[in-house]
């Protein structure tokens, strides 16, 4: 059995094109994690500059320094909400590119098993045994895969808990300090 010209034509034009979603996907997360960082760098510099202006009117040691604490809580909150976004768009480009692996590795299965199949159907007598077992190994390859992805998604719902509950004991512990 031969490998085509345009079966050739047809497999690189397939990598290019999953190369290129990658890269689209890369990029778009790299320019959201760029608009995150300059809005958190916009606002940090908008506050410190308001800040210091509010620290140079106060009128005594006190008010300074119940400034400077009432300064705590927003700059918490806002640290808190730039790492729930950071980790948003991490976890939406890591989806992305796990639905992206997952689309190539059944892609490149079922091309592997067609070709087998080719195969199977030119060779010689008594190599079906041969052939039945690679596709054993295959499925057997792809139900280990599965389970990797299974782990994996739960893991990530795990760790996804795992955020919110610390979000939201951060949030609580700012505000008792606050109150304190």
């Amino acid at each position: 059995m031969y490998v085509t010209p345009e079966q050739f034509q047809a497999a690189n034009k397939a990598n290019i094109d999953a190369t290129l979603t990658l890269a689209a996907s890369q990029f778009a997360a790299f320019e959201k994690f760029a608009n995150l960082n300059a809005t958190a760098f916009k606002t940090a510099f908008e506050d410190a500059m308001a800040n210091a202006r509010a620290l140079a009117g106060a009128k005594d040691v006190q008010e300074f320094v119940s400034l400077q604490s009432s300064f705590a809580q927003p700059a918490i909150e806002k640290a808190i909400a730039y790492s729930k976004n950071v980790y948003e768009v991490t976890t939406q480009t890591n989806a992305e590119v796990s639905k992206l692996t997952e689309k190539r590795v059944a892609d490149w299965n079922d091309n592997f098993v067609t070709l087998l199949d080719k195969a199977a159907k030119n060779a010689p007598a008594g190599s079906d045994v041969a052939v039945t077992a690679m596709k054993q190994m295959i499925a057997a390859a792809n139900s280990a895969y599965d389970n990797m992805t299974k782990v994996a998604k739960q893991a990530t719902e795990i760790a996804e808990a795992n955020v919110t509950a610390a979000t939201e004991t951060a949030k609580n512990f700012a505000k008792v300090k606050k109150v304190a």
